[in-house]
């Protein structure tokens, strides 16, 4: 063989040896990334709606430390619709889902979406308001919305002798239900206080807003409203200036989102009982990693409302930011 004829094989050797190599670093490396993927953890979410910031809040919080950690969470909105989040749960657990963080449409009939989860031995977070059978969910993580609407009616006590006062509810959540019950009890102690009417409005500003505007029609002399969120108490609120009554009526909400505020700071909304969808969103997911660790968690973790008037408005919450 001539001496340049074995310098070629030569080469070529050493070049199929390098290509060798390479192509099994390749496959190493795609078999590494394979077990990373793996070993990712998939979460699910269903709110009972995204249109709501206070819930995309919650989701962001939520994403954002599953995301540090390398996993996935996978979102749905059922729009309201008991049906349409039963179906989400059942999406969920048939895409490989490990644990799913619930925010019920309706808490009494959110039952068969939980019998799906355990049936698939699937762990379910309830947040920001609470199922019928707190035993059928690992864990639940909300605001003390009782206490949100004690703080409301405190303050009412405050500064108001007495009124005709007309209530927005949602009563198809639970964290409505505390909260209108806390401002209830609440007022117990003055008789002053009488609630003339009341109308359903599934925490939405655009079923609010008509909703008000009837309860006006029927009782122009309305005083006091006390409103189950803050998109509730803007509906409320918008109303009220259609027949030029916004600042003569006091309007408690809860949630503490910036566009309230500004109303407060305007003199035109008294007070709203402020919560964090960030401590909620966090303090869910923290929960969900120590469930799929194996460790205990509390089965109801409640965290304080503040209530925030015209005088603490300068103060840093750190709820919304």
């Amino acid at each position: 063989m001539e001496r340049g004829e074995r310098l070629f094989w030569s080469v070529m050797g050493v070049l199929l040896l390098f290509l060798a190599a390479l192509v099994m670093w390749q496959i190493m490396q795609t078999d590494y990334s394979l077990r990373q993927a793996e070993h990712r953890h998939k979460f699910g979410a269903v709110y009972m709606t995204l249109n709501n910031p206070f819930y995309e809040i919650v989701d962001e919080e939520i994403r954002m430390e599953v995301s540090r950690r390398g996993d996935i969470l996978i979102s749905r909105d059922p729009a309201l619709s008991v049906e349409r989040q039963e179906e989400a749960v059942k999406e969920l657990i048939d895409s490989g889902v490990e644990l799913i963080f619930i925010n019920p449409v309706d808490w009494q009939r959110i039952a068969p979406a939980l019998q799906l989860a355990r049936e698939a031995n699937v762990p379910v977070i309830a947040v920001d308001t609470n199922v019928e059978d707190e035993n059928s969910v690992a864990a639940t993580v909300v605001s003390d919305n009782y206490l949100a609407g004690q703080q409301c009616a405190e303050h009412l006590l405050a500064h108001a002798a007495g009124g005709k006062i007309a209530l927005l509810k949602h009563s198809e959540a639970r964290s409505s239900v505390d909260r209108i019950q806390g401002f209830l009890d609440g007022l117990a102690v003055n008789p002053r206080f009488v609630v003339v009417d009341q109308a359903e409005c599934r925490g939405q500003l655009e079923l609010a807003m008509p909703a008000m505007q009837e309860m006006l029609r029927r009782h122009p002399d309305i005083d006091v409203v006390m409103a189950l969120n803050d998109p509730t108490a803007m509906g409320a609120m918008a109303a009220l200036q259609t027949v030029g009554r916004l600042d003569k009526v006091l309007v408690y909400g809860v949630d503490g989102v910036p566009e309230t505020k500004e109303m407060i700071a305007g003199g035109h909304m008294m007070a709203t009982a402020g919560q964090s969808p960030r401590a909620l969103g966090r303090n869910a997911a923290e929960q969900a990693y120590k469930i799929l660790a194996g460790e205990q968690v509390p089965k109801l973790m409640r965290l304080p409302t503040q209530l925030i008037t015209k005088e603490n408005l300068g103060t840093d919450m750190r709820g919304w930011d």
